[in-house]
């Protein structure tokens, strides 16, 4: 499988544990093309994710990596966000070049959202119709042993 290093520009610095991650499948591909899109996209996105925060656009630090599959097969290319507890969401039907803003745009949004919610009214014009999946955040709860007498 090929490794994405980080670059000099990446919006993640070495060391640093990030809050938010956003995750591009690296297998995605239009039916009959053999290009890989994905590996070009975390690319483009780590550029612009960075270029985003120095300008004080975006304020989270963002991992930005990539997987062999999230399954959105028919929606190629397929991009995830998660933090820890917040909703995660995929998208699908991404055009590399075309939706780097709208895709920075989001990670703005979701990083200042506290639970990680958006109305499909708020998310950039670049991402409509493009939703796959929100997923809530993993709920954890906490059970106590029965007492013993009864």
């Amino acid at each position: 499988m090929r490794q994405i290093p980080p670059t000099p520009g990446d919006a993640l610095q070495a060391g640093a544990a990030p809050g938010h991650c956003i995750t591009v499948c690296t297998r995605c591909r239009r039916t009959g093309e053999r290009c890989l899109p994905g590996y070009e996209l975390i690319s483009k996105l780590r550029v612009a994710v960075a270029v985003a925060q120095r300008s004080g656009l975006l304020d989270a630090a963002f991992c930005i990596d990539g997987v062999a599959c999230m399954a959105g097969c028919d929606r190629p290319c397929t991009v995830a966000y998660r933090a820890d507890g917040k909703g995660c969401y995929l998208f699908g039907d991404i055009e590399g070049t075309a939706d780097i803003d709208a895709l920075v745009a989001f990670a703005a949004r979701y990083a200042g959202s506290d639970e990680g919610w958006t109305r499909e009214t708020e998310r950039p014009d670049g991402l409509a119709g493009k939703t796959l999946a929100r997923i809530p955040c993993a709920m954890v709860i906490e059970r106590q042993a029965p007492d013993a007498d009864g």
